[in-house]
């Protein structure tokens, strides 16, 4: 094992800067010792893992499957690292994350502050990527899981924990507009608006409730930027379309109102907790898992206060 792990850190850094001399200088090795590696790996297989070019080296379609096989065979065994740590009652281990960009900010970030103080031996790597691209690194097992729209279509995730977003307007504190619990969409008829824009997800079902309602927006800005529509909101460049999810922590500051759309055609988007169905989590993820799972609950709305003042 010790002599593949030192030819595979020397393969994936060579595979990486697509230099060999690079790779030299990065791992503070000699560029012979690294390109014999290869050599002797490439003969056993009987086959090139690189290209080599006036430009440098390039993986060969043999080389690509190695590298991809080669991430997860690290992966795997930092995992078995931090399992046998575990048995030795140490609370240690690496822990990566995916998660949509509403959750840069509020309940995740807190949630992981917290187990930073109880646990400070778990590093925790957070990916912030578009709806479907979380949800692919979650069925790959690029990561150790992830929170997505929209799970309830695919197999190979498994759902952990999920809480019903509602789509809304949403207005400065003290705007009358925001006094109402909900309304219909028709509502913003004749209104200067702050519209999302793709790749977000309720731009979609923007899109249908102005299908259904045969209403024409009067669009201010659109931006594909949750903080930006929610800064030209706060700046009184028009009333806002976005979920419940992605004001959570203004609300609750103070500083927005939240309006649901109650159309009928409007039905909740689902948010969803998930791991990889074939890969079950690290004792570390397991941790993590946990406390991100009990912090989730808060996403829901109305929020438990206003569910419990009502």
């Amino acid at each position: 094992m010790p002599a593949f792990s030192r030819f595979l850190r020397y393969f994936t850094a060579v595979g990486r800067l697509g230099s060999i001399r690079k790779a030299a200088d990065e791992l503070n090795v000699s560029a012979s010792a690294i390109d014999r590696q290869i050599l002797n790996v490439e003969a056993e297989l009987g086959m090139p893992l690189f290209e080599r070019l006036p430009t440098g080296l390039r993986l060969t379609a043999a080389g690509e499957i190695l590298m991809a096989a080669g991430g997860r065979w690290q992966k795997s065994l930092a995992e078995v690292r931090a399992q046998i740590e575990d048995l030795r009652g140490l609370k240690r281990g690496h822990v990566e994350i995916a998660v949509i960009d509403a959750l840069a900010k509020g309940v995740i970030p807190s949630a992981i502050q917290a187990l930073q103080t109880r646990y400070p031996g778990i590093s925790i790597e957070v990916k912030v990527a578009a709806n479907d691209a979380v949800r692919g690194m979650i069925a790959s097992g690029a990561v150790d899981f992830g929170i997505f729209f929209g799970p309830e279509s695919y197999r190979d995730i498994t759902v952990r924990a999920f809480v019903d977003v509602h789509l809304g307007f949403i207005t400065p504190a003290g705007h009358p507009f925001g006094e109402q619990a909900e309304a219909r969409f028709s509502a913003c008829a004749g209104t200067p608006l702050v519209v999302p824009s793709s790749p977000l997800a309720v731009h979609q079902q923007i899109a249908v409730l102005e299908g259904t309602s045969r209403l024409t927006l009067d669009r201010k800005a659109t931006s594909n930027n949750i903080q930006m529509i929610t800064s030209l909101v706060l700046q009184g460049v028009g009333i806002g379309i976005l979920t419940s999810l992605d004001v959570v922590t203004e609300v609750r500051a103070g500083l927005l109102s939240f309006t649901r759309i109650s159309d009928p055609v409007l039905r909740p988007m689902t948010l969803a907790l998930c791991t990889a169905s074939a890969r079950p989590p690290s004792y570390a993820a397991d941790i993590v898992l946990g406390e991100i799972q009990t912090a989730f609950a808060e996403l829901a709305w109305p929020p438990a206060s206003a569910r419990n003042s009502g």
